[in-house]
């Protein structure tokens, strides 16, 4: 079986769901500490010709929190990120498509931050007909003290995985002949470079997937999810 293993992030790029795509089941961490500054809560869409961030308000809490027992701020208003995709890609071919997604993932009422992600996740997913297993690591028994590439180990053998597909990016943090030693196969998922009209445009890169979904139809963009990547 192939497996990977991922942080939860909202609206990420398309390497995330090539990788999701790529793998039998896949791993969504919920009982790991919540990074600030990261991508979990947080990417980046087209405006003007650039990219401009967006991300979901969490409310103030302690920096020790797993994703799980992180929240979504109170103040957070859907209707303000919903009007900032309206505004950037009103003119995209696929708007209206895209539109109805983010519609459900934004008004989605679910202040647990986990919770939200996953849902956004599971949506775009649907709508790309992958069908990937997925799984909170919190319901993987392993031991979840470990960290870093033993606790990657440790699930892939919990699930008995005999491959382990992660993103080219965290290629130095892990060692083959240590996953070799445990019988899982170690591999890297490279993405391989594409464009695509962007309002005629430079192209901008690695933008969240609602820019693929806008700019492609649901058949364009998954060929895109299917066949731009490499696994070395």
């Amino acid at each position: 079986m192939n497996l990977a293993i991922m942080q939860p992030y909202f609206l990420p790029y398309i390497g995330y769901f090539q990788l999701i795509a790529s793998v039998d089941a896949f791993v969504l961490y919920d009982n790991i500490q919540f990074t600030k500054k990261g991508w979990i809560n947080r990417n980046r869409m087209l405006s003007q010709g650039g990219d401009k961030l967006f991300s979901l308000p969490l409310k103030k809490d302690s920096d020790f929190l797993n994703v799980a027992e992180r929240r979504l701020a109170d103040t957070f208003n859907r209707e303000k990120l919903l009007n900032q995709f309206k505004g950037s890609y009103h003119h995209a071919p696929f708007f209206d498509d895209t539109l109805r997604i983010l519609e459900r993932i934004i008004s989605f009422e679910e202040a647990n931050l986990f919770a939200y992600i996953r849902n956004s996740l599971t949506l775009i997913l649907d709508y790309f007909e992958i069908n990937t297993e997925i799984i909170p690591s919190s319901q993987v028994t392993a031991d979840h003290s470990l960290s870093g590439q033993d606790r990657v180990i440790a699930i892939c053998k919990a699930l008995r995985a005999t491959s382990y597909i992660n993103p080219i990016g965290g290629n130095h943090l892990y060692s083959a002949k240590k996953f070799n030693g445990e019988g899982i196969e170690l591999r890297f998922l490279h993405p391989t470079s594409f464009e695509y009209p962007q309002f005629g445009a430079p192209f901008v890169h690695n933008l969240s997937i609602v820019d693929v979904m806008m700019f492609n139809s649901q058949p364009q963009g998954r060929t895109l999810i299917d066949t731009k990547y490499e696994i070395l």
